[in-house]
């Protein structure tokens, strides 16, 4: 049995940002539609990480995979990636494994295109100034994804780490992005037009009262109950969009902090991208609106993310077959 192994270089040789967000559409689309099987992720930590198993299947376009994901923050210390995982995916028709791919990189990817098809149906089209918190393994996709779908002049990154959000700014201003590092959250976010976040906190990262009407806000980087990017007066006052309600209830503290407060109830983010996409919800309804995309990522969004890649692979002959 032959499989194809994609690299992480790979990987980002068949999926360029503009074919990730395709991508996305789909998921979402099938979502939407019913025709996507993704049980809830099995999520087991060892008290140093945690490790995701998330495996999916995408009836309208045939597409199945399973996603071994993990994150361990104190890599980082180590001089190792926080977020190390791979992608099986299997023939649909007969189980056969057909290809393996470097996870950490497809699961960055895919998280930025998420975000960008989220930016694109419910920023504002004139957004023109990002904040981004987080310079980490995600962040750089983030940073393209915003990139792909709005006119952004300059990029301004916040992160724990000054040597990392430095090296962020600096890797973008050598593709020609005007892209500085700031340590203040206020003068960060006052007057940008989107918000994104990329982090582990714990925390808010910002005060809602510097949050300026008709932001649009990304939250991708808090995955479980206790995690929490954004301040809770935020989320009360923002049109809140998520990928999936049972996800959102099950892991996404941005959202389960305020609704155990009283600050919202779960009306308030009843409302999926798939929603939007399917036209049972409409987009953003005024300039001064602020929209909020809360992502804690799902499976779907690897089947899909993870078959166009193979696709492209396929069709260019990137990576290594090997006989198993």
């Amino acid at each position: 049995m032959l499989i194809r192994l994609l690299s992480a270089a790979d990987v980002r040789q068949a999926l360029p940002m503009s074919e990730a967000i395709a991508a996305m559409r789909v998921a979402f689309a099938e979502m939407a539609a019913g025709t996507a099987r993704v049980p809830l992720r099995t999520s087991l930590s060892t008290g140093r990480g945690v490790t995701l198993f998330m495996p999916g299947y995408l009836a309208g376009s045939n597409s199945l995979a399973q996603k071994v994901v993990s994150v361990y923050a104190g890599n980082a210390e180590r001089g190792l990636p926080v977020i190390n995982g791979v992608v099986l995916v299997l023939d649909s028709e007969t189980g056969v494994p057909r290809a393996i791919l470097d996870g950490g990189t497809l699961t960055a990817i895919r998280t930025g295109a998420a975000a960008g098809l989220a930016t694109d149906l419910l920023a504002r089209p004139d957004c023109r100034v990002l904040a981004l918190f987080g310079a980490g393994g995600q962040a750089y996709d983030q940073v393209q994804a915003v990139l792909a779908v709005r006119p952004i002049r300059q990029v301004r990154i916040l992160s724990r780490s000054g040597r990392s959000c430095q090296a962020l700014a600096r890797r973008l201003r050598e593709e020609g992005i005007d892209a500085i590092s700031m340590r203040d959250p206020a003068t960060a976010i006052r007057d940008a037009d989107i918000i994104s976040c990329a982090t582990p906190a714990t925390e808010p990262l910002f005060a809602d009262a510097d949050v300026p009407d008709g932001a649009h806000i990304n939250l991708v980087g808090a995955f479980t109950p206790q995690m929490q990017e954004a301040p809770p007066e935020t989320v009360a006052r923002a049109r809140v969009i998520v990928d999936d309600v049972e996800a959102a209830l099950e892991e996404a503290g941005d959202l389960l902090k305020p609704l155990g407060a009283g600050l919202i109830d779960r009306e308030h983010f009843s409302t999926t991208l798939g929603d939007l996409l399917a036209g049972r919800a409409p987009g953003r309804q005024s300039d001064q609106e602020i929209t909020l995309f809360k992502s804690v990522g799902l499976a779907a969004q690897d089947v899909a993310a993870a078959a166009q890649a193979l696709q492209i692979a396929e069709t260019r002959d990137l990576g290594v077959l090997v006989e198993l």
